[in-house]
């Protein structure tokens, strides 16, 4: 994340995403797989020898170079946006300036957490003899049903989930560099990957 400034000088809190170049490695339709979709790679370096077999080879006869990440979208062909195995998509092709944006990724791994900071409980008192703090409170009735009932809240793995942040504003797309400039947060962590799609 950073910051620019609009033009009556307020600065604006952005990310910046670089977003490709992408390139098309596969193309599905309803006569052979039954849906129509168009699957992208993110072109990015990546070793030879980290690349497995039967992905090499997925490779090689779609013709395009290994690719790191794959990921599946859902896509109509027409005349206007026809599109071919091998074919290059830039950022400026799909995204424009003030076009509004959904953002789905992997939010950071908090590890193992507490109720508080898993989900928000205020605690108790922390003076005068107290000796409820940080703890869940009541967490059933000891009689009936003699359990705990499925779906309380408790402590356990907070963090590292599937999270989409809707309608962020492009602020602007730096064709040179195939950046994308987004008002606001995205989920995740520094160099992780995102998938951005119209809003």
């Amino acid at each position: 994340m950073t910051q620019v400034f609009a033009d009556d000088g307020t600065a604006v809190p952005v990310t910046l995403i670089k977003a490709g170049p992408c390139i098309v490695t596969q193309k599905k339709d309803k006569d052979t797989d039954g849906y129509s979709a168009v699957q992208l790679g993110l072109v990015e370096f990546i070793r030879p020898s980290r690349v497995r077999k039967p992905r090499a080879g997925h490779f090689k006869k779609a013709g395009v170079p290994p690719c790191r990440v794959l990921r599946e979208f859902d896509f109509e062909d027409n005349a206007e946006n026809a599109l071919k195995v091998g074919d290059q998509i830039m950022a400026n092709q799909i995204f424009q300036a003030n076009d509004r944006v959904v953002v789905s990724g992997t939010s950071k791994g908090r590890g193992f957490a507490g109720l508080i900071k898993r989900h928000h409980f205020s605690g108790g008192a922390a003076t005068h003899g107290s000796m409820f703090h940080r703890a869940p409170g009541s967490i059933g009735a000891s009689a009936y049903p003699s359990r705990v009932l499925p779906g309380m809240r408790a402590a356990g793995h907070m963090g590292a989930a599937s999270v989409t942040v809707r309608n962020l504003r492009v602020v602007k797309v730096q064709d040179q560099d195939n950046l994308i400039i987004v008002k606001g947060a995205v989920p995740g962590r520094n160099g992780g990957y995102v998938i951005i799609r119209k809003a």
